[in-house]
């Protein structure tokens, strides 16, 4: 059953990437990505693709990993007896609590959990996914893999994930679907089922531009590269979505390339996007 498990998730990400493309770009790409996932959807067993549709009406997340032997759409502590009938693969199995379908994976890269004290006050806006030492102004980078690359490295040694290479591989293995560069100069580069903590995004610029694989697209110059966790889904389009607002204007552009320090940077994203991201 191990295949079908691949082309479930398979499918599921492509119906991930039609929302962002929804999002971030306006309807660019969709004919195609249909096309895909009916083609996708038919060739699913036959005792598999009603209990699939049911669930992706009802939500995107419709096959979800075990982490820490929870079930990471629902947080549910899955029974060890299911967990490992999960790890042996030789049925597809569902939550008990969620009814989603499950897999298993040890590989993954993992967000470290970054407890906040109790009396700190509640985190509003982008500082709800983010901090000034994620902010890179230089990323010094050629292509979207050197960016990629030096945010996941940021992340790790600011101690949110625990494994940049990881963290690349897979964000890498997300561009080789679709290209997460969008029109205005904007990149938005990320990797799905990083669990362990919330969602979190680090930020770079390039003021050279990074040349584009697509030639009908300008230069990508700000990149926002995301960690989301399984649940986090709804957030991470909101953010996708407040984001794409913000700096689909030339203006708030130009004002976050000035900055030349990390803490500038931080200081104007907080500002720019205060009222686009709640």
């Amino acid at each position: 059953m191990h295949k079908v498990v691949n082309h479930l998730v398979q499918l599921q990400e492509l119906n991930m990437i039609r929302d962002e493309q929804k999002v971030a770009s306006g309807g660019e790409h969709l004919e195609q990505l249909d096309a895909s996932i009916k083609a996708m959807t038919s060739q699913l067993p036959a005792s598999i693709r009603p209990v699939y549709e049911k669930l992706n009406r009802r939500d995107r997340m419709v096959i979800v990993p075990i982490t820490d032997g929870i079930c990471a759409g629902c947080g549910m502590k899955i029974p060890i007896s299911l967990v490992q009938s999960v790890k042996q693969g030789k049925d597809v199995l569902s939550c008990p609590n969620c009814a989603r379908m499950l897999y298993f994976t040890a590989s993954a890269p993992r967000r470290v959990a970054r407890r906040t004290r109790r009396t700190a006050p509640r985190k509003v806006g982008v500082a709800r996914f983010s901090s000034a030492n994620l902010m890179v102004p230089d990323l010094g980078a050629q292509d979207m893999e050197g960016c990629i690359r030096i945010l996941a490295e940021c992340m790790q040694s600011n101690g949110f994930v625990d494994d940049g290479d990881k963290l690349t591989e897979s964000a890498l293995r997300r561009e080789a679907v679709l290209s997460t560069a969008v029109d205005h100069g904007l990149a938005f580069p990320h990797v799905r089922g990083v669990e362990g903590g919330g969602l979190t995004m680090a930020a770079g610029m390039s003021r050279d531009g990074i040349a584009p694989e697509d030639t009908n697209k300008k230069p990508t110059h700000l990149v926002f590269f995301m960690v989301i966790p399984t649940a986090a889904g709804a957030f991470y389009l909101r953010l996708l979505a407040g984001l794409t607002q913000t700096f689909r204007k030339s203006e708030a552009r130009r004002t976050l390339l000035a900055a030349e320090t990390a803490d500038e940077m931080w200081k104007t994203l907080n500002k720019l996007t205060r009222s686009s991201i709640k």
